[in-house]
């Protein structure tokens, strides 16, 4: 009945599928489940195989490109050639050791399964990719996408976004050969038209786009505009030339990577990304067939497993051997325990050259649901799952550990001050302190905050206050105070009455026996507080409030006494 009515027109069906996937969107977040889990469940239940109301193939198929080439434009535009240079060390060994050790493993354990060589081949390519999107969500929600292991993932996924890049090109050069009767002459014209096209793209960075967007700045609705037409253009115009609309939405983007509007763009693109890849996931349920699926079961479970275990493993044992914590190694390898949007675009490509089957699409899309739904968890509850797997992780414990090394903090110097969070309220402290003649010492999680404090002058340490172990770190024996400016809930997702409770307590088994100060903002934080042992609670808005009143009455009673004398 409900297929009956949704597909009696376009615009029914349109709706229909609209209204499910809103539906489907709000079931997602109750359950604390990404979009992508929404959409893909959306284009299952849409397919012919459950519901069967995506019926218009060919509506939905041009919406579903058109999302394609937006999504690969964005991937393209955060491609700066500028930012590529400055990738860490340990970013790109990490993401490479990461995408290497998961291709390879992945190969062997499909290989194994039974597949051919062509879709084991296929499949470990698309095991490598982890979400974007997903995994930055999930580290701004935490606030700690500027923490170190949040700075790092970061570079993973530059080092994906390049192997994105590489592989699109690597599907459009054997989509060329494998077109049709392609003769080589036929080859060489597409390649030679391509490397036209790379030129063109080249010039305009080079030549045109600073002050191109410059102008078109002055309308934000333009600029927006010429982004979207700039994409869809030479997506059409790179599937004209033969190597596919992916690659040609990909150059459009790094046109614009270099301009200082990019982040505008990409904001302001990204709801517009989401919307249309609803379509491509519809496109992608109404071809799987749920029966099919079944069968699929056990191999889905293995390379899941592997994924959600094999990949943060790799990156923990390769952080590990660069210097870094366990915990740091950890947290960061729990970001690529999954697989992301372009693992299926990749996969439907290779349908499309009719090197993988259906079923292959099916199966990483099973892969998908399982370890983006699991690995959501794994990064939300990561401190937690952290401190239950301490105790198998002793074999990678360091005694010296490079954050320690890089730390700025002078060896065997005595501190009057600890302050934990350096940002404008930790500074503006620390500054009257030293003011006072005291030596003060910095620490936060946040390698750019502590970056502005020693441009201040001051020592500081990198670490995560909710980590024990940074806090036994802490030259804590001569010091006379702690002081904690952290106001919101702890970077674990522990209350703030918790969180300050069990650092006081860490303090204390610590053996530190000085004043121990920490932040509220107001009074009914600082109720929540009460329970705290800590010897005093500090309140930068009142406190600030009471300063700013006596200094106020402190002048009205000085103007009413020269008045009255005179």
């Amino acid at each position: 009945m409900l297929a009956e009515w949704a597909t009696s027109s376009l615009f029914n069906e349109i709706a229909a599928l609209l209204v499910l996937a809103a539906l489907v969107g709000f079931a997602g977040v109750l359950l604390r489940q990404p979009l992508i889990v929404s959409f893909i469940a959306v284009g299952i239940l849409a397919g012919p195989s459950v519901l069967g109301i995506a019926q218009s193939s060919e509506p939905i198929d041009l919406l579903a490109e058109l999302g394609i080439a937006i999504l690969l434009f964005l991937v393209g535009i955060k491609l700066d050639l500028k930012l590529v240079r400055t990738l860490g060390p340990v970013a790109l060994a990490t993401g490479l050791g990461q995408v290497l050790f998961t291709a390879g493993f992945g190969f062997l354990i499909c290989l194994a399964l039974g597949f051919g060589a062509v879709t084991s081949l296929y499949v470990a390519i698309a095991l490598t990719f982890s979400s974007t999107i997903i995994i930055v969500k999930l580290l701004s929600d935490k606030r700690e996408i500027d923490s170190l292991h949040g700075r790092i993932a970061l570079g993973f996924l530059i080092v994906q976004d390049l192997v994105v890049v590489f592989a699109m090109i690597a599907l459009s050069a054997i989509g060329i050969g494998t077109a049709g009767e392609s003769t080589t002459a036929d080859v060489l014209i597409v390649l030679v038209a391509s490397l036209g096209m790379l030129g063109l793209v080249l010039l305009f960075i080079r030549y045109l786009a600073d002050p191109l967007t410059e102008r078109l700045a002055h309308s934000p609705e333009l600029l927006l505009m010429f982004a979207i037409a700039l994409a869809a253009a030479l997506a059409a115009l790179g599937d004209t030339l033969g190597f596919g609309k992916e690659l040609g939405g990909l150059l459009a983007g790094v046109a614009l990577a270099s301009t200082r509007y990019r982040d505008a763009i990409g904001a302001r693109l990204a709801p517009l990304r989401d919307f249309l890849l609803l379509f491509f996931f519809i496109a992608l349920g109404s071809q799987l067939d749920i029966g099919n699926l079944g069968d699929s079961w056990m191999a889905a479970a293995i390379l899941s497993a592997f994924v959600l275990i094999g990949n943060p493993l790799i990156v923990l044992i390769i952080m590990v051997a660069l210097g870094y914590r366990r915990r740091t190694g950890f947290l960061a390898g729990l970001t690529v325990a999954q697989i992301s949007e372009f693992s299926l675009i990749f996969m439907g490509v290779g349908v499309g050259l009719g090197h993988v089957n259906e079923d292959a699409l099916g199966l990483v899309t099973l892969v998908g649901l399982i370890t983006i739904a699991t690995s959501t968890y794994m990064i939300t509850y990561s401190h937690e799952l952290y401190e239950r797997m301490k105790p198998f992780l002793g074999l990678f414990d360091r005694p010296s550990p490079r954050e320690d090394a890089d730390s700025g903090a002078p060896a065997g110097e005595v501190y009057d001050a600890i302050v934990l969070g350096v940002g404008r309220y930790g500074t503006a402290i620390a500054q009257r302190m030293t003011d006072r003649g005291l030596h003060v010492l910095g620490a936060d999680f946040s390698p750019t905050a502590l970056q502005e404090w020693r441009l201040h002058g001051f020592a500081g340490i990198y670490g995560d206050v909710s980590d024990p172990e940074f806090l036994a770190h802490l030259p804590l024996g001569r010091s006379r105070s702690v002081i904690s400016t952290l106001r919101e809930p702890m970077a674990n997702g522990l209350s703030q009455a918790d969180g300050r409770k069990i650092l006081v307590q860490a303090l204390r088994e610590q053996g530190f026996n000085g004043v121990v100060a920490i932040t509220a903002d107001r009074h009914d934080d600082r109720m929540s507080l009460v329970d705290v042992p800590a010897d005093l609670v500090l309140q930068p808005f009142a406190d600030a409030a009471d300063q700013a009143v006596d200094r106020i009455l402190q002048h009205d009673r000085m103007v009413r006494s020269g008045t009255s004398q005179g």
